[in-house]
């Protein structure tokens, strides 16, 4: 249970869902972990939940001032970065027809201009030999219903980690992408499921992965703390699908 002893990782959207599962996981591991999320009651509480081990920092990742605060505190508290989680991310569905001007620009301001600006902040106090790890989607690969401009924001990180794994050679940081399918997070309430219909969702929506079920958050945790650790050590460059092999459907 120590695999990311002394390290320092910093996971955006820490707060709930992956992201949370990951600070959990971190933890547990040893870790440091700092995260951060917009509202501060909900991560401070995520903080105190997980407990020792865990800092929250509040903050928006489209506030591209946000990233260079962060820079700065990281580099007050602890001198430098292990591990960077860029989990943080917003959707909002709708048909093409239907997409405002609004919707969209917030949906790349945070799962695509947040990411690369939260990189390029990072990168001064991140140790050679760290790692990066960015939270993309199924979406991006496979034709999902409304989904055109969610998709269209993970796609770009799939080519951010390509890029990036070559531009950081030289420092020897690796760079992925998890691409989780249908994970049952907040997010599936957020998509305008009442609670009350929610196993029967789960339940039919499930049937459509060949696993059977959706994803749970800690699974995903697993997948990202294999490729933060030296488990994961000749992975470089790579998007890993986690989604219980609904890519094949």
């Amino acid at each position: 249970m120590d695999s990311l002893k002394g390290k320092v990782a910093v996971i955006t959207g820490g707060n709930s869902g992956i992201g949370k599962a990951t600070a959990r996981l971190f933890a547990e591991e040893g870790a440091q972990v700092v995260i951060t999320g917009r509202r501060r009651e909900a991560v401070e509480a995520a903080a105190a939940e997980i407990g020792r081990g865990v800092i929250a920092l509040t903050g928006d990742v489209a506030e591209l001032e946000q990233h260079r605060r962060l820079a700065e505190e990281i580099q007050r508290r602890f001198g430098s970065l292990d591990i960077f989680v860029a989990n943080a991310g917003v959707i909002t569905l709708a048909p093409t027809s239907r997409v405002t001007v609004a919707d969209y620009d917030r949906q790349f301001a945070v799962n695509t201009r947040g990411v690369f600006f939260g990189v390029q902040a990072l990168l001064p106090v991140l140790r050679d030999g760290g790692c990066i790890v960015l939270i993309g989607s199924l979406a991006a690969t496979r034709v999902l219903e409304n989904h055109a401009v969610y998709a269209g924001t993970k796609a770009a990180l799939a080519a951010f980690a390509r890029n990036l794994a070559l531009e950081l050679k030289a420092r020897r940081i690796r760079v992925n992408v998890i691409s989780p399918g249908p994970v049952d997070t907040a997010v599936v309430t957020k998509l305008g499921v009442p609670e009350a219909e929610r196993p029967a969702f789960l339940e039919a929506m499930g049937g459509k992965i060949p696993a059977g079920r959706f994803g749970r958050a800690e699974e995903l945790a697993r997948a990202v703390l294999f490729l933060a650790s030296d488990a994961g050590s000749f992975v470089n460059g790579t998007e890993l699908h986690v989604d219980g092999g609904m890519a094949l459907t």
